[in-house]
């Protein structure tokens, strides 16, 4: 068979891709004869363009999917994108506006939403033809679009069934605005980071007396808007002033002066100045008091008509002049710097405005509890677990939910209003006549829903909920939901108390969590800081399974990952590796038939490579069982480069070019087993180059579509060939060692002698003399009962059990040699001395398990053994010195 004799993925990539699409690879069927398995994408935005992040919660997700596919699961990768509100809405207008000038309301809202629809047409497939150039072996005969027709329906299906049941309600709250992207925000919604302030300190005359009462705050500019002062019931210096009333500085309106226990005695003054109208924690002190509410900001985040003479002002501006105008009438004490947390907007970074607003609200409370039963319960399985706590948290404090939204893109809210007398109905579909008033004349409500209203329906929505569809009875619930832990409140959350709703189970058994890509130097990439990499470049580069690779060795449940080329170089390096070795091996092949029956004469280095083979195969099985993903890829790595191509085919190479056509029918029947089981457990990692790898293999199909997943086959197990063959190769590297330190060229043979202090290793490596012979240049290799017998100007080496010397007199700088011992005495020493520091420990010797303590006494014997032996040896060198 051949084969291109460079490893090239641009050769192979996009071919093998196309075939895989052409074919319908990735298409999961409803069959009864097999289990499901099924994994639902997070929906990318239409706006997006892949990125690292993304790069990596798809391979972790095809990783998997690709290994339940070859266990025989009828594995589906369900895709989507998602219509983001907010982020597309913004984008569309931006290009309007900067091609014509138009605005959103000049366009009106049917030309705007038709031109948001071309918009998605023409870039909103951008980030999916991305996706497949990764390699993601999604089902895409299946993918759904958040605001498609099927999820439109559930959205309004949910909408209406929550209403019916009293868990949707419109209501005047506090609700977060930005005055950016000018809608509301739910408190998933706005990012909090700490940024340089101030406390103004005001007093506050209170009424009928020559007493102040000084306040502190960080936003003197909503003064106007107070309608109380509140102080800790407990505080003794306030007790007095409680039931009277102060006077508000610059606009002389009274104030009651109230008590509540959310005033905490420590913090700033301990007198809290309430703005219900414009933050949140005033706003429930008060409903509890009956407080009157002020709005004094326009949706800009300007001053409105309730402002006074600071009507018009931007908010910051306004700050300035009040507290310029409070230290012109002595009311102003002092100004502290103060860092405190401001909340931001996620998508445009604005400062976010509390403000009072007529939204729409899903009740939390009666949600929540059934979202933290399930994980108390284990039947939703977080991973890594330590995020269960945040997940708790988050459903332990959560307020109602504010999901409308001032936005023209996105689910209409299904609610009408009846033009004559104002009754509201919920329903899918605008009402022929009012029941009320008989009138005929309705409008719908303009909001739109929350981007995450629609998401959080996604596992059972794009299976065609709420119709019972075949797919959804079969693929329903998911498995494995696979996403970045910075969106456990946005959206997994969400997914899971819907599900519970609306299914009456939980979407998925397991949420594997794993972190954000970082730099190289561990910042997170962005546009302003210009580090961000683009996967596409990558790609073109290296191909994708060296990108591919390298995240999926970087990754482990929930850690952030550091984006390196070093690494991506490695990968790439490492599929090169694979592709020569298999190339050595496919082109050498003489018959079709090479399947080992059992029956074969096998050599030690033939049962060491099987019984690695199969012990491997079960730990990268249990690894990806625990969304060890990294750790699976590792270990593929390793057995891979280190055991297959590195030890097995050097030693395999005798028998190979050899006249024993028995002995090469063997060699090659390992070979090719062990090759094909390598490609196996890397494909979900590196599907393109295993594909083409095995389509070069004798009679081979589809790896993708007609294999399946290795099983470990314990009869290949032989734990007493692996121990032999780890004293061959450790001999084999010793005795490379001291060749390459005295700078020996490979093709200058020497004479090994071998002086076993331990019978059954000196019968061992003299079983295996060949191997020495093969891979450490010896010319011979023999068992003498004495170092009597060593030529005085032999150089050693010490294995457990045994020393080996290399008659090597004429070829030996003394000096060199001497340095070399010395370097192995310090190591030898230190070994000796950690040991022995273990064993002295009191604490470990009464934690450790007997079997552990007999193992660390077996070490120090073994270690002493060894420096007994290079002392030795460096006494003889003095001597040549």
């Amino acid at each position: 068979m051949h084969m291109d004799s460079k490893y090239n993925p641009k050769e192979f990539e996009d071919r093998i891709y196309d075939e895989w699409i052409d074919n319908k690879s990735f298409m999961a069927k409803v069959n009864p004869e097999k289990e499901p398995y099924t994994i639902v994408l997070p929906p990318p935005n239409i706006t997006g363009q892949l990125h690292m992040g993304h790069a990596l919660d798809q391979t972790l997700q095809d990783v998997l999917i690709r290994w339940r596919r070859l266990q025989g699961y009828e594995a589906l990768w369900l895709p989507g994108t998602d219509h983001a509100s907010i982020a597309t809405e913004v984008r569309v207008l931006k290009s309007i506006e900067e091609k014509e000038g138009i605005t959103k309301e000049a366009l009106g809202r049917d030309e705007f939403l038709k031109r948001a629809w071309e918009w998605r047409d023409e870039y909103g497939r951008i980030i999916v033809n991305q996706m497949k150039k990764l390699g993601s072996s999604c089902d895409w005969d299946k993918e759904r679009f958040t605001m498609d027709e099927g999820c439109n329906k559930a959205v309004t299906e949910v909408f209406i069934r929550l209403y019916n049941k009293g868990l949707i309600y419109r209501g005047n709250r506090l609700i977060n605005w930005c005055p950016d992207c000018m809608t509301t925000l739910s408190d998933a919604e706005v990012e909090h980071e700490e940024k340089p302030g101030h406390f103004y300190h005001i007093n506050y005359r209170v009424k009928d007396s020559d007493e102040m009462l000084e306040i502190a705050t960080t936003r003197p500019e909503t003064m106007i808007a107070d309608t109380g002062v509140a102080v800790n019931p407990k505080d003794e210096r306030y007790k007095h002033l409680i039931g009277k009333t102060c006077i508000l500085p610059l606009v002389g309106r009274e104030l009651p002066i109230i008590a509540d226990d959310y005033v905490d005695l420590e913090v700033g003054t301990g007198a809290l100045k309430v703005t219900p109208a414009h933050d949140p924690n005033d706003f429930e002190i008060g409903i509890r008091h009956n407080l009157e509410q002020i709005n004094i900001f326009n949706e800009d985040a300007t001053m409105n008509e309730n402002s006074g003479k600071y009507q018009g002002m931007d908010r910051y501006a306004c700050r300035k002049e009040i507290v310029k105008d409070l230290e012109a009438e002595g009311y102003l004490v002092m100004i502290k710097d103060h860092a405190h947390n401001v909340g931001t907007c996620y998508r445009c970074n604005t400062v976010i405005e509390p403000r009072v607003s007529d939204q729409w609200f899903v009740k939390m409370a009666p949600l929540a509890g059934p979202a933290m039963d399930v994980v108390k319960e284990n039947i939703l399985k977080i991973v890594p677990e330590r995020f269960t706590k945040v997940y708790m948290h988050w459903l332990e404090n959560i307020r109602d939910w504010c999901i409308s939204r001032q936005l023209w893109w996105g689910h209409r809210i299904p609610a009408f209003y009846c033009e004559s007398c104002a009754e509201m109905f919920v329903a899918a579909e605008m009402p022929d006549i009012c029941p009320k008033c008989g009138g005929t004349h309705f409008r719908q409500d303009e909001d739109v829903l929350d981007t995450w209203f629609s998401s959080a329906l996604w596992p059972f929505s794009t299976l065609g909920w709420p119709d019972k569809t075949p797919e959804l009875d079969y693929f329903y619930p998911t498995n494995v939901l696979v996403t970045g832990y910075d969106i456990i409140f946005f959206w997994v959350i969400r997914m899971v108390f819907s599900a519970l709703d609306e299914m009456g189970e939980v979407p998925f058994e397991h949420v594997f969590l794993h972190g954000l890509v970082r730099d190289a130097q561990g910042r997170k990439m962005s546009k302003s800081l210009g580090n961000g990499v683009d996967p596409l470049d990558i790609i073109d580069q290296y191909g994708a399974d060296a990108l591919r690779f390298m995240l999926a060795t970087g990754n482990s449940p929930g850690n952030d990952l550091k984006f390196q080329i070093e690494r991506v170089e490695s990968s790439r390096n490492f599929a090169n590796k694979l592709w020569n070795a298999s190339r050595f091996v496919i082109m050498g092949l003489e018959e079709k038939d090479l399947a080992l029956t059992g029956d074969e004469q096998l050599t030690l280095a033939d049962k060491w490579m099987l019984s690695r083979l199969n012990t491997v195969t079960q730990d990268i099985t249990t690894s990806l069982e625990k969304f060890e993903l990294g750790l699976a890829a590792n270990k593929i790595y390793e057995f891979t480069w280190n055991e297959y191509c590195d030890w097995y085919i050097e030693l395999a190479k005798k028998r190979l070019y050899g006249e024993d056509q028995t002995a090469k029918q063997t060699v090659q029947k390992v070979l090719i087993t062990v090759l094909k089981d390598i490609l196996r457990l890397l494909h979900p990692f590196m599907p393109f180059i295993t594909e083409e790898i095995w389509a070069h293999m004798p009679g081979a199909g589809s790896l993708l579509v007609t294999d399946q997943w290795p099983v470990q086959d314990q009869k290949w197990l032989d734990a007493n060939s692996e121990k032999q063959m780890e004293l061959v190769m450790e001999a084999i590297k010793n005795l490379r060692n001291v060749r390459a330190e005295m700078d020996v060229v490979p093709s200058r043979k020497a004479k090994c002698m071998i002086v076993a202090s331990d019978v059954e290793i000196g019968r061992q490596l003299i079983e295996n003399a060949e191997y020495l012979m093969t891979l450490a240049s010896c010319s011979e290799v023999v068992l003498i009962h004495s170092k009597s017998e060593v030529p005085e100007d032999a150089v050693s080496t010490v294995v457990y059990g045994a020393e080996l010397f290399l008659p090597l007199a004429d070829l030996i700088d003394f000096e060199k040699e001497m340095e070399r011992l010395k370097k192995e005495k310090s190591k030898l020493e230190s070994e000796v001395e950690r040991v022995a520091k273990k064993l002295s420990n009191e604490g470990f010797v009464k934690k450790a398990p007997p079997a552990l303590i007999e193992e660390e006494k077996g070490k120090q014997l073994k270690f002493i053994e060894m420096l007994n032996a290079v002392n030795e040896r460096i006494e003889a060198i003095a001597k040549k010195l």
